[in-house]
């Protein structure tokens, strides 16, 4: 309903198998380096036009044997994931928060795109998926990482108005991702979206309280949906008229053959034009 014709095309290649696709670690190889050192290893990548570190598989293997993902040269993650970090405008040397870390494929990102400088709050209200982003952290050499569980309000409240940049990856339907998650297509239910777009509101409602006056705020989702991207975005604004709107970006799997994702980025007014 919310798509009309346009969703034909999308779950058109939604059902397709997903491609195996690799952030080179910036903090420890090039992206050329990366392609050399797999290809010592018999496994064949190939470049993807406008993506500065990325590479994908052209024949599927496991990557994680490799010495390369063992010395932390490489994370897998799909290119429109990877367009999230820099979507923040992000400089060495800030104070980023990233508010739905999880395994922290995007905060491992925004340390090297940060170059180990400044420092970086990974939260998330499951403890054990930011143990795994130690372990991930320490492989690839980020050091600028702070791991910290939501337990309730007083987390969110005692950084208030102290990031320079927030990132809120938020719990979505994951409807631009089905070709990694193809079992979603039989859980989804109108219920459960309702649900998630309830969560979405109140996500983006408490946690833009650490961005600082004349900080920036990225909100991003893997769904395709408009009411969970630009709707919820246009709510939040209406809500919050501190924040303006800068630019957003919607990635179709139909049209990149990449996940489906959206991304808002919003700024905080500085404090004299408060």
């Amino acid at each position: 309903a919310e798509l009309g014709i346009k969703w034909d095309t999308e779950i058109k290649e939604l059902n397709k198998q997903a491609r195996v696709i690799l952030r080179a670690n910036t903090l420890k190889i090039s992206k050329q380096e990366l392609q050399k050192a797999l290809r010592e290893e018999d496994i064949d990548t190939e470049m993807i036009p406008r993506s500065p570190d990325a590479l994908v598989l052209v024949e599927r293997k496991n990557v994680f044997l490799t010495q390369a993902f063992k010395k932390g040269y490489f994370e897998v993650q799909d290119a429109s994931s990877q367009l999230v970090a820099p979507f923040l405008d992000i400089q060495p040397g800030q104070k980023v928060v990233d508010t739905c870390a999880g395994a922290g494929g995007k905060t491992l990102h925004l340390a090297s795109l940060m170059e180990n400088k400044g420092q970086i709050i990974a939260m998330d209200i499951h403890a054990h998926k930011l143990a795994e982003l130690k372990k991930r952290a320490k492989r690839g050499g980020a050091h600028n990482i702070e791991t910290r569980p939501i337990e309730g309000t007083k987390t969110i409240k005692k950084l208030k108005g102290k990031a320079d940049r927030v990132l809120i990856d938020a719990p979505c339907s994951g409807l631009g991702v089905l070709k990694r998650n193809p079992d979603s297509k039989w859980k989804l239910n109108p219920e459960f979206l309702e649900r998630v777009k309830k969560t979405q509101a109140e996500i983006l409602d408490q946690y833009a309280s650490m961005v600082k006056n004349g900080g920036k705020l990225v909100y991003a989702t893997c769904s395709i949906l408009p009411s969970e991207n630009e709707l919820q975005v246009k709510a939040f604004l209406k809500k919050h008229p501190e924040f303006t709107f800068v630019k957003d970006l919607k990635v179709s799997p139909a049209k990149t053959g990449f996940d489906g994702f959206y991304m808002a980025l919003m700024e905080r007014a500085s404090k004299e034009n408060i």
